[in-house]
């Protein structure tokens, strides 16, 4: 079944970051991998203390990606000194810039996602709803260059709300001045972009479940599940939007500032 069926126009489709456009598990899971041989070769760290190192790393870093109470560097090169131990401890600033250039080089948007949004983004308004720490999530916006393929890009941690809370979506759909019925979220969480486009009450939702998830039950349910988002198309209409469409949003891309942030522990990002 096909979007059009299902609703009369679909004028804007929001997307989920981590683990939708971005492999942001594997890609944490290859660049600790490929570190892990990098701590023997260059610092002579035996092969299987260098993978328990990096494996404790990433551990600690899924369960807390920022700290509120330190900049965003200093944070994390604390974590590889807590992992690298007594020992190792010194090699902990070099050992963190390798680690940030091979995350990134994984994080990468790959060749079919970079079309998919800038075909898609010819036809409809295309936004970015992120849940995460603010400085961690803008990280990745920065270093992958996101912001050409989005109208609005809107990270949780900028804002009173996160993922499914249907405020955020309804300020994303305010900011583009469309109703909330001509709009579709895609994601891979059933429990915040799924849910949370049916709080919102969405046009529709469309489920990429990561690891071969399977629907439960009780799980919120998505309007259509597709294996890989680059499906996407085939479920939309096929319509072609007039020139000057997005003429109506008068903004650039903005960066919400809330005072008010809290602990590492909320707004946990979507990639963990």
């Amino acid at each position: 079944m096909e979007f059009e069926r299902k609703n009369s126009e679909l004028l804007a489709i929001l997307f989920d970051l981590d683990n939708t456009l971005i492999a942001t598990r594997k890609a944490d899971a290859k660049a600790c991998k490929k570190l892990s041989q990098t701590l023997t070769e260059k610092y002579t760290i035996p092969l299987e203390t260098s993978s328990q190192i990096c494996n404790s790393y990433l551990k600690a870093f899924r369960e807390c990606p920022d700290n509120p109470d330190m900049e965003l560097d200093t944070w994390r090169e604390y974590l590889w000194s807590q992992a690298l131990g007594d020992q190792y401890h010194t090699f902990s600033e070099s050992i963190y810039q390798e680690w940030l250039n091979l995350r990134y080089h994984f994080l990468a948007l790959t060749p079919e996602i970079t079309v998919l949004l800038q075909n898609l983004r010819q036809h409809y308004f295309v936004g970015l709803i992120t849940n995460g720490p603010s400085n961690a999530q803008w990280e990745k916006v920065e270093r992958l260059k996101l912001k050409s393929f989005f109208d609005i890009i809107l990270v949780s941690g900028d804002l009173p709300w996160e993922k499914p809370h249907h405020k955020i979506f309804h300020e994303a759909c305010d900011y583009l001045g469309v109703e909330p019925h001509h709009c579709i979220m895609v994601g891979d969480k059933l429990e915040t972009d799924i849910l949370g486009g049916i709080k919102a009450q969405l046009g529709g939702t469309v489920w990429t479940p990561l690891n071969n998830c399977k629907l439960q039950e009780t799980d919120p349910k998505p309007d259509f599940v597709i294996e890989y988002v680059t499906e996407l198309p085939s479920l939309l209409p096929r319509i072609k939007r007039v020139p000057g469409f997005r003429n109506n949003i008068v903004r650039g891309l903005n960066r919400f500032t809330v005072t008010d942030m809290d602990d590492c522990n909320s707004n946990s990002s979507d990639g963990s």
